[in-house]
C-alpha cells in the first residue's frame, strides 16, 4: 500500500508522457470496448499545460485512431487544476487532494461524474461515470507514466 500523499505540485507530476489503458462500458446496451494510447501533458499558455491523447479505439462496431484535447489552467491551489475544452469552455477541476478528487459536468441532457485516484508517482486513474436520458457510460482509464529512455 502506498502511503506517499498525493503531489502537491499538479502541474508537474502530470508533466510528461502517459500510457492510458481505457475500458469503456455501455451499460444501455453492455457493449464493451478499449482505448489504448499515449496522453502527453506538455507546456501550455498562462502557465497551463496541453492534454492530448492518441490512441486506437476498439469498439464492436469500429475500431480506428482517436484523439482527444483539452487544456488545463492553474486552479486556485497548486493541487487542482481546472479542465477546459479546446474552444475554451470549462469543463471540470482535476484534484488528487481528499475531499476534492471528485467532480461533475453537466452537457445536456447528461451528467458526467468524474474520479481522480492517485496511484502513486508514475500512476494514477480517473472514472467517468455519465448517466442521463442520452447516455449511460462507465469510462475507466489508467495511466502509467512513460520513464524517460523507454519506449511508449
Amino acid at each position: 500500500m502506498n502511503h506517499q500523499q498525493p503531489p502537491q505540485d499538479l502541474r508537474g507530476y502530470l508533466a510528461g508522457a502517459w500510457n492510458v489503458e481505457r475500458t469503456l462500458l455501455d451499460r444501455a446496451s453492455g457493449t464493451r470496448g478499449t482505448f489504448t494510447g499515449v496522453v502527453r501533458y506538455t507546456e501550455g499558455p498562462d502557465g497551463g499545460l496541453q492534454y492530448r491523447e492518441d490512441g486506437t479505439m476498439r469498439w464492436p462496431t469500429h475500431t480506428g485512431a482517436a484523439f482527444r484535447e483539452y487544456l488545463l489552467k492553474p486552479g486556485p491551489e497548486p493541487d487542482s487544476m481546472d479542465v477546459f475544452f479546446p474552444d475554451g469552455r470549462p469543463f471540470h477541476v482535476m484534484s488528487f487532494a481528499e475531499q476534492a478528487n471528485q467532480d461533475k459536468h453537466w452537457c445536456d441532457p447528461d451528467d458526467y461524474y468524474v474520479n481522480y485516484t492517485w496511484e502513486g508517482p508514475d500512476a494514477f486513474s480517473f472514472t467517468w461515470d455519465v448517466r442521463g436520458p442520452a447516455k449511460d457510460l462507465l469510462l475507466e482509464s489508467h495511466l502509467v507514466r512513460i520513464k524517460a529512455g523507454r519506449q511508449a
